[in-house]
């Protein structure tokens, strides 16, 4: 696909996906500039130095003299000197977009409120696995962009709905919404708003796969598109899901055919079961062997921050979910893991609390009465969830994170697991999820 090297290209908001594009579009032989609010925004020291910059507020003029500006994921499309751009006829892309024109190479998209980093990784292994020169990223590890320097024969690509709002047409091979609950609202407006930002990604799309214990995953496309499900149930044929035994045990399953005792993957809990069988799908539809995939899956041991184990202390196990931060996440992290220690008489102890971005709390109540024994709340929206979910549990306070551990320890006994799962963004107290993360499993290990 030819580049038309043309007009000026203006790259809104550095940061990584911002340097990216920066580097991408001049490598590429574009006349390109970039405009931050932030006065020393970060990335600022990797760009090329003939690169005209415009810091300390968006530059309106600048913006205004783009033949295409390329917004990055962290800037809301909806900010006025944007909007000035729009009103101007100028395009508003992301480095998506900017990667679509680049590349005629195969994309397999991913997006979902939960779990998308997981099953990016995942069927990332499972392609490489398989011998595909394939490169990941997008929203997870290494920008879009980035990924052009290896010329794979495959990309998958994690896309937050940031990204998606600003790209249109990504046309690729297979794509998925794993699941849709509350989150970014605060940008989004409405579930509306967040659910059509989300859906952008199945434009133009090729196969499509869908979660069939969630109707807001499956998209409105041609009747000609080839549709597969995944979903915790039975499956119809050639759809994925999940057989039991009447000993209780689970399988992964193809329709009738039974692929995967569940307790044969490394990665434990419900919401992984669905993350896997996600996964099959996805690389069925790209044509993956099944049983490479089904090896892969013996062997991945999840993210890390993703309700990852850290330690065992006194027959009390301790799962870092610091990636949970939004309620759906916390959600699937608290039924999976309460499901599995239920049949022991296990309880749950739970870390919540942080920024809460407009999310109705209420919906955990359901859950924390059914497996919860305790949840320590911390962090600026305690008090609102606190009023939220009056009732359903014993409800602590901790004024620091290292109370709020100990608070745990002291209220759990043998077969108990401890979750910090905390449902909200970590900016009130921490850099972002991976310091809460790296902070709790300190202290945990230093439990004794």
């Amino acid at each position: 696909m030819l580049i038309q090297r043309g007009g000026l290209k203006v790259v809104a908001g550095l940061g990584i996906s911002g340097v990216a594009a920066v580097n991408f579009l001049h490598k590429q032989g574009y006349r390109v500039a970039v405009t931050d609010s932030r006065q020393n925004p970060p990335g600022h020291d990797q760009i090329p130095a003939e690169i005209k910059t415009s810091f300390g507020e968006l530059d309106l003029e600048l913006l205004l003299s783009a033949e295409e500006i390329v917004i990055s994921p962290g800037l809301d499309p909806k900010i006025e000197q944007i909007q000035e751009a729009v009103k101007q006829g100028i395009p508003v892309v992301s480095e998506i977009q900017i990667l679509r024109r680049a590349t005629d190479k195969p994309i397999v998209a991913i997006t979902g409120s939960n779990a998308k980093s997981t099953v990016t990784t995942l069927i990332g292994i499972m392609a490489q696995a398989a011998g595909k020169k394939v490169a990941v990223g997008g929203n997870l590890g290494r920008p879009a962009l980035d990924l052009t320097n290896d010329d794979p024969e495959l990309y998958i690509l994690e896309l937050s709905s940031f990204q998606l709002e600003a790209t249109s047409n990504l046309n690729a091979d297979v794509a998925v919404v794993l699941n849709m609950s509350e989150d970014h609202l605060d940008r989004h407006g409405d579930m509306f708003g967040y659910h059509t930002a989300k859906h952008r990604i199945f434009q133009g799309v090729k196969k499509v796969v869908y979660n069939r214990d969630d109707s807001l995953t499956r998209p409105l496309v041609p009747d000609a598109t080839p549709m597969q499900s995944f979903g915790l149930n039975a499956p119809d044929m050639n759809q994925f899901g999940i057989l039991k035994d009447t000993d209780g045990t689970i399988w992964l399953a193809r329709g009738r055919e039974r692929l995967l005792k569940s307790e044969d993957m490394y990665i434990q809990g419900t919401h992984n079961v669905a993350n896997a069988l996600a996964c099959l799908a996805l690389g069925e539809a790209i044509g993956l062997p099944l049983d490479t995939m089904l090896e892969t899956l013996k062997t991945f041991k999840g993210l890390e921050h993703r309700c990852e184990f850290v330690k065992e202390v006194k027959q009390v196990r301790y799962y870092n979910d610091s990636k949970g931060t939004n309620i759906g996440a916390t959600l699937a992290a608290i039924d999976g893991l309460g499901a599995a220690i239920e049949v022991k008489g296990g309880r749950l102890a739970i870390i919540l609390g942080g920024q809460g971005k407009g999310q109705d709390f209420t919906a955990l109540r359901e859950s924390l009465t059914k497996y919860v024994k305790v949840a320590v709340l911390i962090g600026e929206d305690a008090p609102i969830i606190e009023q939220a979910i009056q009732g359903t549990t014993t409800l602590l306070h901790a004024q620091t994170f290292k109370e709020a551990v100990e608070l745990c320890q002291k209220n759990t006994q043998a077969n108990d697991v401890v979750l910090l799962s905390p449902a909200c963004a970590s900016f009130d107290m921490f850099t972002g999820y991976p310091q809460r993360g790296h902070q709790f499993v300190e202290l945990v290990n230093a439990l004794n």
